[in-house]
């Protein structure tokens, strides 16, 4: 199966800064996921021409199962995760990951029906700061929402904005799971047009065979949003 983690910047091109939905929906197309989280979602937003991107999106994709999380909300409308699946969802569960008086960020936590059994899904997009990004890592980890699904393959993924490349060695050592994201220098995915830093990562616990992981590379990708896809290719049943 394949997973595509995607940060949108709401459509609008990190190089061209042009607005245009449709490059984003052509590259996911090319890769042709079965499972699709998008951070930078925009709903009802100005800056994208009121468009409620989740139902265009649901509209095109025609998931079996979908979610989405407003998380910022503006004076008109807002953004947030959007997580769409080609299974349907045993379970699923949105929790709050926001710090003190920090931007509001959240989590989508999801168990999907998956034809190699359940899987455990965590879809979020971290804050700027370290700290900050340490904090949201324990929450989640330790959030009942999340520790009542640990029986299940379990797969962490989004924008982590973590250029430092702390979070595997932290939070997520002790937790038990393995960064599938590494080393940094493979994985570099922002800015999309000239990528420096390596802040779309994705971590695994449990019966997980990672087949392959990348960032797609290309002229479509560099001019669609400021961060390159990641995707993921897996299956269920061994480590």
């Amino acid at each position: 199966m394949r997973l595509l983690s995607f940060n949108i910047h709401k459509g609008i091109g990190g190089r061209d800064r042009r607005y245009r939905l449709g490059r984003i929906m052509d590259v996911i197309d090319a890769e042709a996921p079965d499972l699709i989280c998008l951070q930078e979602v925009d709903r009802l937003v100005r800056r994208s021409r009121h468009d409620d991107q989740p139902r265009l999106f649901v509209e095109h994709f025609q998931p079996a199962a979908h979610l989405f999380q407003l998380n910022v909300r503006l004076k008109e409308g807002g953004y947030g995760n959007l997580l769409l699946s080609r299974w349907p969802l045993l379970s699923h569960h949105q929790i709050s990951l926001t710090h003190h008086t920090r931007k509001v960020r959240g989590a989508q936590l999801a168990v999907i029906d998956t034809p190699s059994g359940p899987l455990h899904l965590a879809h979020w997009h971290l804050g700027l700061g370290e700290h900050e990004r340490h904090w949201q890592s324990r929450r989640l980890l330790e959030h009942h929402s999340f520790r009542e699904s640990k029986q299940h393959p379990t797969l962490i993924v989004g924008d982590s904005n973590d250029w430092r490349n702390t979070l595997a060695s932290g939070p997520f050592d002790v937790h038990g799971f393995r960064q599938i994201t590494a080393p940094a220098s493979r994985f570099r995915s922002f800015p999309a047009w000239l990528p420096t830093l390596a802040l779309d990562k994705a971590f695994v616990r449990g019966a997980i065979n990672v087949q392959r992981v990348h960032v797609v590379r290309s002229r479509a990708t560099r001019d669609a949003s400021d961060h390159l896809p990641l995707v993921i290719d897996f299956d269920l049943g061994s480590h």
